[in-house]
């Protein structure tokens, strides 16, 4: 056999693992038949992906506890094809939704150690999108919707997962530098700080607002990982922004922030946070962004004591309550003060909103918080959390699945966030709570 990293494909008879493989392979080199079991043997096929390739195995329909013969040899198949695979899809048919056999399919996974992908198959239209939901109590992670007899869906989603896990794979190959855009109202020191990163004049700095007119891309390599830093023109209110070049380097500027991985919101010393500044803030946050905010031409400061630095960050949580869960520094992009500080947070705060939770675990503190502090009932009627899933990074998104969504109060959506924050941290890093129905549509 080749040396090739192996993926099962598993699944109770029928499911459509035969058309699955064909839509990887392109051809249809495996039987295809509407017979529960019609594929008995393992077939080997090799699939190209992303400049990484596999071999998928195909297996038979599982059926557990079944005594019949053919079941049993299927059964056995699958066994041997999961102990060969360095990764497993599970495929299941949101046609017929979940089945007392996929629980327990995916109870006889979790014994293993392989990384298993629940993929949902036959999602052929944006409105049979939500019959993927009821999958998350398989508790198994977020479900790849895919279409194999169209090839529509998450295909290339699910397969850009999977290769991350196969042995080979090499995390830092994939690794793009890390995209850092500095924001902030004009001449509060953007452009000194990525001189002060630099160490040499390679943007023009002035006193004149408005001097960086472009996004401007600079490549800098600080302890062995790679960063583009963007230094954005100043943003400006709205009421003070000319139909013209500024008016264009100010979208430019916001494109920038929602292209970044992590944004250095600068922050000016002597003015505080300011409305323009909440303004902006509330642009990274709806960006889904990262952020590290620096509150630059601290050596002007005057009259600092020992608690000088506490009190202004009390002042700051204080004015931009949205932005408490952001690190904070005081810096002078001028002196060089504490700027030695600063990749070490945009690494923390990259990381933590690249972070994932098992579903497990999860579920294990979203529990616990209920049960400290129960959901408040209206007209008799109390909110039910079935249970929760994270639906994606940047920001950590997480869906909680609920009997009715008008009793998931905002007072309690927040409750929820605080929680998350105690038990996983998440500093620096917006979070997204998606509140739905059992049955909703996606």
């Amino acid at each position: 056999m080749s040396k090739k990293p192996v993926v099962a494909v598993v699944g109770r008879p029928n499911v459509g693992k035969s058309t699955f493989v064909n839509r990887l392979v392109g051809s249809r080199e495996s039987i295809v038949d509407d017979m529960p079991g019609v594929t008995r043997d393992r077939l080997y096929f090799d699939v190209e992906w992303s400049n990484s390739s596999f071999t998928v195995i195909d297996t038979g329909g599982i059926i557990p506890g079944m005594e019949d013969e053919i079941m049993l040899s299927i059964a056995s198949q699958v066994e041997i094809a999961s102990e060969q695979a360095d990764a497993i899809i599970f495929l299941a048919d949101g046609r017929e939704g979940l089945t007392p056999v996929d629980e327990d399919i995916a109870n006889m996974l979790r014994k293993g150690q392989k990384p298993v992908f629940l993929t949902v198959n036959k999602i052929d239209t944006p409105e049979k999108a939500g019959l993927i939901n009821e999958f998350y109590s398989l508790g198994m992670g977020e479900p790849h919707p895919v279409s194999a007899m169209h090839g529509t869906g998450g295909m290339g989603d699910l397969l850009d997962e999977i290769i991350k896990v196969l042995p080979g794979y090499k995390e830092e190959d994939a690794k793009s530098p890390i995209k850092v855009a500095v924001a902030g109202r004009p001449n509060v020191g953007k452009s000194s700080l990525i001189n002060a990163f630099l160490g040499e004049e390679r943007v023009i700095v002035s006193e004149v607002s408005g001097t960086t007119r472009d996004a401007i891309n600079t490549g800098l390599k600080v302890d062995g990982t790679e960063y583009i830093l963007v230094d954005t023109a100043g943003i400006r209110k709205k009421a003070k922004v000319g139909y013209g070049v500024e008016m264009f380097s100010v979208d430019r500027a916001i494109k920038a922030i929602r292209n970044a991985d992590v944004v250095l919101m600068m922050i000016n010393a002597k003015d505080g946070v300011t409305d323009q500044d909440k303004k902006i803030g509330n642009t990274i946050i709806d960006a889904g962004k990262a952020v590290v905010l620096l509150v630059n031409k601290w050596d002007i400061v005057e009259n600092k004591k020992s608690n000088t630095v506490n009190e202004f960050t009390r002042k700051i949580k204080q004015d931009a309550p949205h932005l408490d869960f952001a690190p904070i520094l005081f810096i002078s992009a001028k002196t060089g003060q504490r700027v030695n500080k600063i990749f070490q947070s945009v690494q923390e705060v990259r990381e933590f909103s690249t972070k994932e939770i098992a579903t497990s675990l999860l579920n294990r503190v979203i529990s616990e918080a209920t049960a400290l502090n129960p959901p408040p009932s209206q007209k008799g009627k109390r909110l039910k959390i079935y249970y929760s899933t994270q639906a994606g990074v940047v920001p950590p998104t997480f869906i909680l699945f609920v009997n009715d969504k008008k009793l998931f109060m905002t007072s309690y959506v927040r409750y929820i966030e605080n929680k998350l924050r105690e038990a996983f941290g998440f500093f620096g890093t917006p979070i997204r709570i998606i509140i739905r129905e059992k049955g909703e549509k996606a």
